[in-house]
């Protein structure tokens, strides 16, 4: 995984009017912490940061106060309309240390003939990985399975040097039978009325 480096300022300044002045000179109010130190509040650019997080778990160097640190994000808020960043909680990690992150689950290949249907139970699954070398997502083999077959947590290949955090007997993904709409009574549509 990539490292990506953001310019970062300390942020002195709190509450709402300031965190307003900060996303209107187009930066993003932020925290850092972990590893027992006490939070830093940050100020990140604004445009830099949306396009560091369309990678999931992406792995961002930032300076503070003359100090490189490593991060992945923890908590993202943004606006509900909008979609701009509001705010940004970022985790302190070393290298080499393992962290519990989510990774997006695919799927591939064709299911068996019939109508069934493919029916994500977990979108992510929670894994624990070396924080520089997290995996983006995992892809699973969905080829020929038939309704009522399903695949566990423990049944999905993770990337060399991943560990399985989650429930092993989790249900990730399920196929079913599709359900077909029964005709009415009278041989008519639903809701027609004469």
């Amino acid at each position: 995984m990539a490292e990506v480096k953001l310019a970062t300022e300390v942020r002195t300044e709190f509450g709402k009017g300031a965190a307003r002045r900060i996303r209107r000179a187009n930066q993003v109010p932020g925290v850092v912490y972990g590893h027992g130190a006490e939070p830093v509040h940050v100020t990140l650019p604004g445009h830099d940061l949306l396009l560091a997080l369309r990678t999931a778990n992406v792995l961002i160097g930032l300076e503070i106060d003359g100090k490189d640190a490593l991060v992945i994000p923890k908590a993202v808020q943004r606006h509900p309309l909008k979609g701009t960043i509001e705010h940004v909680d970022l985790l302190t990690v070393k290298r080499g240390e393992k962290v519990n992150v989510e990774i997006a689950v695919h799927a591939e290949g064709d299911l068996a003939p019939g109508a069934n249907l493919l029916e994500f139970v977990m979108n992510t699954l929670l894994v624990e990985a070396e924080a520089t070398h997290i995996p983006e997502s995992v892809t699973v083999s969905v080829a020929g399975l038939d309704a009522g077959a399903s695949i566990l947590a423990k049944d999905i290949p993770l990337p060399e040097g991943s560990v399985l955090a989650d429930d092993a007997d989790a249900v990730v993904i399920q196929v079913v039978a599709a359900q077909a709409e029964e005709p009415s009574a009278d041989g008519e549509g639903e809701g027609v009325e004469a």
